[in-house]
């Protein structure tokens, strides 16, 4: 088997959102509302291949046929406690160089607003990158202003990040949020 076929050329990202009282069926409700449902999903770690192109949601879940095996970076987090805030999130970070890797980082839990949660997984996602290109900085220093070493340093292109939350339902319903970086072949 040619395993050079494995190496993703294409990422999207999506995100989604699904009640019901099941977990299970809001997990799947959450899938569908990302529009990855139909395919059987394999997660796979955090490395975004030299080159590969970014597609916008429209074009990439288009590609997908249904059954096919598809690899993502996924965040999922559920919750059956009324009022509880739950958040799934995954961020890019991409180099300048096209032959050097990238990273795709993902966070699932509790207690953070959309726009903390964005910072959160694209502060980790840029940091693995900047520690791969040997990028100097201080761990310490609030996102803010590392982000702006990481644009100094020109070895970063792009950081994007892709995030979901929601509240658990007020009748005990299961919440499930997900995020996911989906790759194509």
């Amino acid at each position: 088997m040619d395993t050079s076929r494995l190496v993703p050329s294409q990422v999207f990202f999506t995100k989604g959102a699904g009640k019901h009282r099941n977990r299970l069926q809001s997990f799947e409700l959450a899938l569908r509302t990302a529009g990855i449902e139909q395919c059987n999903l394999v997660r796979v770690s955090s490395i975004l291949p030299p080159g590969c192109k970014i597609l916008s949601r429209a074009k990439g879940l288009k590609d997908l046929k249904p059954g096919q095996i598809t690899f993502v970076v996924l965040a999922e987090a559920s919750t059956n406690e009324p009022s509880r805030m739950v958040g799934a999130g995954v961020a890019l970070a991409q180099p300048a160089a096209g032959e050097q890797y990238g990273y795709i980082s993902e966070h699932h839990g509790f207690g953070l607003k959309e726009n903390r949660l964005a910072d959160l997984v694209e502060d980790m996602a840029a940091t693995m990158l900047a520690t791969t290109l040997g990028i100097e900085f201080n761990p310490e220093t609030a996102y803010d202003d590392r982000k702006e070493i990481y644009r100094m340093s020109g070895k970063i292109v792009r950081t994007r990040a892709c995030v979901k939350t929601g509240e658990g339902d007020k009748d005990g319903l299961w919440t499930t949020v997900v995020a996911a970086a989906v790759f194509l072949l």
